[in-house]
């Protein structure tokens, strides 16, 4: 089969022939009808896991997939033959991962049924960034009468995110660039605030002078620039959640505001959540690009430069 890899730690991801995995006991085979970009593939490439977990070389990368049953493994009763199922699949220790045109996996791992009527490329889209928009707005506290900031809300996880804060009645405010503005105010976003104009910080308090009630930041790194401007915006006994660890729990702490830096736990109920909102059109999923495998090193380092417009699915 054909698949993206990497030879080692920080190695250029390329494509690559590689024997037909077979399916051990409790495993299934997937033929693999697409498959999704996130960030933490090229985390992994960055050694995000080292040391953590063992790692088998030559890595297959990519996570998030969706696709057919084609061979099942002894023991299996989960899924028949045929079956069409989506979720994650990255196993660094056996060098397992979404970017090939087959992947083997647990028939009892982050699986499930791929509804009537849902593409793969759809399916494949929601594992990670729909799953994480779902809890992190969650955890902010989004709801009725509430506002919350999504900072970075052009990307997967950002464009979930707006509509799950608007289904849940929260005025929100979506960072975009002027060519997105559109698409976040159609998904539900109140007001959009253009990061490219000035400071995001500053155009929040134009729009709310006494704060919001909650910032889910997408973008921002420990100590970057303009964390401490957004974490200002958060109102006492509102939430500051951060992604990537930004969140100062002392500092925030001290205003009354809660420190969240989160972390997703994907289920496969919420696997099935997801993907019964998309079926029905309650979340709508933005494709950015569909492109094959032999695109996919070049579209990690594009991806690497930020700014998202939805996202990137693999199609082997």
């Amino acid at each position: 089969m054909r698949a993206v890899v990497i030879a080692d730690f920080g190695a250029d991801p390329e494509v690559a022939e590689l024997p037909d995995p077979e399916p051990g006991p409790g495993e299934i085979l997937v033929r693999v009808g697409a498959a999704a970009m996130n960030p933490f593939d090229w985390k992994v490439i960055d050694g995000a896991l080292r040391g953590v977990v063992p790692h088998s070389f030559p890595l297959v990368l990519g996570n998030d997939m969706a696709g057919f049953v084609q061979q099942a493994g002894p023991g299996v009763t989960r899924f028949q033959l045929g079956d069409r199922v989506f979720g994650q699949v990255m196993k660094v220790a056996q060098g397992r991962g979404a970017y090939g045109e087959l992947v083997v996996a647990s028939a009892d791992g982050l699986l499930a049924p791929t509804p009537d009527g849902l593409s793969d490329a759809i399916a494949a889209a929601l594992p990670t960034a729909s799953t994480t928009a779902y809890n992190a707005v969650q955890a902010a506290g989004a709801g009725q009468g509430r506002s919350i900031l999504v900072n970075g809300a052009t990307g997967g996880v950002g464009l979930s995110a707006v509509q799950f804060a608007a289904g849940r009645g929260a005025t929100v405010l979506a960072t975009a660039a002027p060519d997105a503005a559109a698409r976040v105010r159609d998904l539900g976003a109140h007001h959009a605030i253009d990061f490219t104009a000035g400071s995001t910080a500053e155009q929040v308090r134009a729009v709310c002078p006494d704060g919001v009630d909650a910032v889910l930041d997408l973008v921002s790194v420990p100590g970057g620039a303009g964390v401490a401007g957004l974490a200002a915006l958060v109102r006492a006994g509102g939430s500051y959640v951060s992604t990537n660890g930004a969140a100062d729990a002392d500092a925030l702490g001290a205003r009354g505001v809660s420190a969240v830096n989160f972390s997703n736990k994907t289920t496969t109920d919420l696997l099935s959540t997801v993907a019964g909102l998309a079926a029905s059109g309650d979340l709508r999923i933005h494709i950015d690009a569909e492109i094959p495998l032999a695109r996919v090193p070049e579209a990690i380092a594009a991806a690497r430069q930020g700014h998202a417009r939805g996202k990137t699915v693999i199609i082997p």
